[in-house]
């Protein structure tokens, strides 16, 4: 798998703008893809934290006031919670929107395809940054075994170091793996 290959399986026309029906908060992520042998960035948040606590995510977070739209949100956070800087324009494509189940948000997931990223550096709302090598790590998904998680929507999982990716992270690792399958 190349890079040039994940652009053209990915690139789609970008509309950082949905509709909430106010049964869910709006947010986004950006999947950061990276590297001559593609790794995708993902973080793991702090046990500490409200929502999502020890899970493992892309970076990003709820639409602020100030923000115009999802992918400047996405943009945000991402710098905020990593330190990379990522231009509007090299965001390349996105996905459908996924929900969560406990906390309620609606999340627009973005794609940035990149030759490399800088060192970077974890916030207070990341605990630790992951660098996985996404064409491995995409052959570890499965459908969640606990059907009680697929209550709305089909649940799958992945697996990364002992570590189980699952609910809105891995419904966006699946699209993405779909993505590349086509």
């Amino acid at each position: 798998m190349l890079l040039d290959e994940l652009k053209s399986n990915l690139s789609t026309k970008i509309n950082p703008k949905i509709e909430s029906d106010g049964k869910y908060r709006l947010a986004s992520v950006l999947v950061v893809i990276y590297g001559k042998e593609p790794i995708v960035v993902m973080t793991e948040k702090p046990k500490h934290m409200t929502f999502h606590a020890g899970e493992i995510s892309f970076p990003g977070g709820k639409l602020e006031s100030a923000d115009s739209d999802l992918l400047e949100t996405a943009l945000r956070e991402t710098n905020e919670e990593i330190g990379l800087e990522i231009s509007p324009e090299q965001v390349m494509g996105q996905l459908e929107p996924v929900v969560t189940l406990n906390s309620g948000f609606l999340i627009l997931p973005f794609i940035s395809v990149v030759d490399k990223v800088p060192t970077l550096s974890a916030n207070a709302e990341v605990e630790k940054i992951f660098h996985i090598p996404l064409e491995s790590f995409l052959k570890t998904g499965a459908k969640d075994p606990d059907p009680s998680h697929n209550i709305i929507q089909e649940m799958y999982t992945f697996e990364y170091q002992n570590q189980i990716v699952w609910g809105a992270s891995a419904r966006i690792l699946k699209q993405i793996r779909d993505c590349l399958k086509s």
